[in-house]
């Protein structure tokens, strides 16, 4: 997620917003830059890297006045750049803003400015929002910034300056966090409380669809409608390190309650405007080309490659075509079949992991076609593969992937219905069906993060244990592998996933009394089949927990604990069921006093083969 800070009062605003930015540096980013109201009108300075670098243009040619927005950006449309970073204005120079989020409907409203009259100069979707105020504007920047979020659909923060009002800056919150701090004779507004506390601990919280009015003497808040709100302000008494997190205790948890928004970000803005259909328009490859794939390979290394064990599942049900898995180090030395007609997705979080980038340049030079899946948007993943399917997942800071791999389930369920549509290997029925059920899981991981007590309540049962093993079948046992290594990586008790049906093979050797064993059943056609997996557990000795759906509640009696989790699509359930997973491997990895950002002999990107 990019990072917000704006300024108005009587300092020189330039040093509050490099402060604010330098705050907000653990989110990642990958630009920044500022946009403040001088002697000379409004004043933009911006530039791709890291703080720092803007931080020394500005002190050779520093920008004085006393209101003003800066921007951290982590890159959605179009690649980290100078021309791509924030602050955007209009063509005038006259209106600029900064922006989280993702604009659904920016290639409509561009299109639309253009035929204005409105020239464009970055790839960037926050672009048009800038031009639209323009567009709309008659005299009151509240109003046509009202005005213009009437005609947006989407996830913004938005923090608003014009040099027709520079007694003003508006902000605006939907579905992307902003905060409001509360001076003397001066105001603030910041994507996180950590950019704004070093001046302030008196802040408003924005509502979704609400917009606060700054100017040196008071803040007023209101609906974009108009409406005023009363509102009490907030004291916070966290430290810097606490703030940083939002409140809780570690990154990893922050980042798994992060992932409804996750699921909306990669998901909204690539769903038609009746919700009917999937829209990919950054897939070039023609509607011929995705007929005429014959086989598909998928790359990827550790939590990216269970993503793509889903993935393989989605596409085989989808597409009726063969679909490969391929641990990323493994895939150059079996030399793979390849030929014009195959697609190879590689999937990497960080964009940058060594043996996914080999087998990616290995698949290519056999003349494979290569889309790749990536949180980064100027990644080397992202450059060099054909097309990219980008997870707005935002920065993920723990080690242990839990946002990046749903995300990248996410992005998986999309490509499937796509290139279904496009083969026409789907139903319009079963398309609409799908995209309906992938709207609720949003709300339905929310009300599976709710039982976080029971869950940890579990996790802290095991936690006394050394050795402890998952099962499950079909889906299930593709979650049980992500599951078994998220709780290995970070609370370093030996785990193991096994298909249920494989037990009776020589795994049954491995359970005796009390050994843990995580069975997951959400799959009603293979219910019955594992059950009687789980009966050969118990009659051994395992203590079962039964990860099960809530209408399901007549298998609680085959399981020593039983946690009941909502309903949705039998190929949707990943998305679902990995959830309770991740908070016993984070609460397990607790009640060890284990680092649970950063486990021992482990990194976010690994850069080496």
């Amino acid at each position: 997620m990019c990072g917000i800070v704006g300024y108005i009062g009587y300092r020189n605003s330039q040093e509050i917003l490099l402060e604010g930015l330098k705050k907000l540096e653990y989110r990642g980013y990958d630009s920044a830059g500022v946009a403040i109201y001088t002697a000379e009108g409004l004043k933009i300075h911006k530039s791709q890297g890291r703080l720092a670098v803007l931080e020394s243009q500005l002190d050779e040619v520093p920008l004085v006045g006393s209101v003003g927005i800066g921007h951290t950006r982590w890159a959605t449309h179009g690649r980290p750049s100078d021309v791509n970073s924030h602050p955007h204005s209009d063509e005038s120079n006259k209106f600029t803003v900064v922006h989280n989020g993702i604009i659904e409907n920016y290639a409509a409203l561009k299109m639309e400015l253009i035929e204005r009259g409105h020239k464009f100069s970055s790839d960037t979707d926050t672009e048009i929002i800038a031009h639209l105020i323009a567009d709309l504007y008659d005299g009151d920047i509240v109003k046509a910034v009202q005005a213009a979020v009437g005609r947006m659909r989407g996830a913004y923060a938005l923090g608003v300056l014009t040099a027709y009002e520079p007694d003003k800056l508006v902000a605006v919150r939907n579905a992307s966090p902003l905060v409001i701090g509360i001076g003397e004779g001066e105001n603030f507004i910041g994507s996180d409380i950590p950019a704004i506390l070093e001046y302030t601990r008196n802040v408003y919280i924005l509502g979704d669809q609400e917009m606060a009015i700054l100017t040196r003497d008071g803040v007023e808040l209101l609906t974009i409608e108009g409406n005023f709100i009363s509102r009490e302000i907030l004291h916070v008494d966290w430290d810097l390190v606490t703030a940083e997190k939002a409140g809780y205790p570690h990154f990893m948890l922050k980042e798994i309650y992060e992932q409804p928004k996750a699921y909306r970000d990669t998901m909204n803005s690539r769903l038609s405007e009746k919700r009917d259909r999937v829209i990919l328009p950054e897939i070039t490859m023609s509607d011929e080309e995705i007929r005429s794939i014959r086989n598909i390979q998928i790359v990827a290394c550790g939590t990216a490659y269970h993503a793509g064990l889903v993935g393989k599942m989605v596409i085989e049900r989808m597409l009726r075509l063969p679909v490969e898995t391929d641990v990323a180090s493994e895939y150059r030395y079996r030399d793979p079949l390849v030929s014009r007609r195959t697609l190879t997705i590689v999937v990497s979080q960080s964009g940058e992991t060594a043996d996914t980038l080999a087998a990616m340049r290995e698949a290519k030079s056999k003349g494979a076609h290569v889309l790749a899946i990536t949180n980064v948007v100027g990644s080397t993943v992202a450059r060099e593969a054909d097309d990219v399917l980008v997870t707005w997942a935002g920065p993920e800071i723990a080690v242990a992937s839990t946002k990046a791999y749903t995300s990248q389930l996410i992005a998986f369920y999309l490509l499937g219905l796509y290139m279904a549509q496009v083969r026409g290997s789907v139903k319009q029925e079963e398309i609409e069906q799908t995209i309906g059920a992938m709207q609720s899981l949003p709300e339905q991981v929310e009300s599976i993060l709710e039982q976080a007590e029971s869950i940890q309540s579990y996790a802290e049962q095991i936690a006394v244990h050394n050795n402890l093993f998952f099962i499950g079948r079909g889906p299930d046992y593709l979650v049980a592998q992500e599951g078994s290594l998220k709780l290995k990586e970070i609370s370093y008790i030996h785990s193991e996933a096994y298909a249920a049906g494989e037990l009776k093979h020589g795994t049954l050797a491995l359970i005796e009394d009390n050994v843990p064993v995580i069975a997951l059943v959400t799959q009603p056609a293979l219910a019955e089949k594992t059950v009687s997996n789980i009966k050969e557990v118990k009659a051994r000795g395992g203590n079962v927990l039964g990860i099960t759906c809530e209408d399901s509640a007549e298998l609680q009696s085959e399981f020593d604990h039983t946690l009941f989790i909502p309903r949705t699509l039998d190929m949707l359930m990943p998305a679902l069921s990995v959830i309770p997973l991740q908070l016993i491997s984070y609460y397990a990895s607790l009640a060890r006093g284990n680092d649970v950002d950063k486990p021992r002999n482990l990194a976010k990107s690994v850069t080496v083969e």
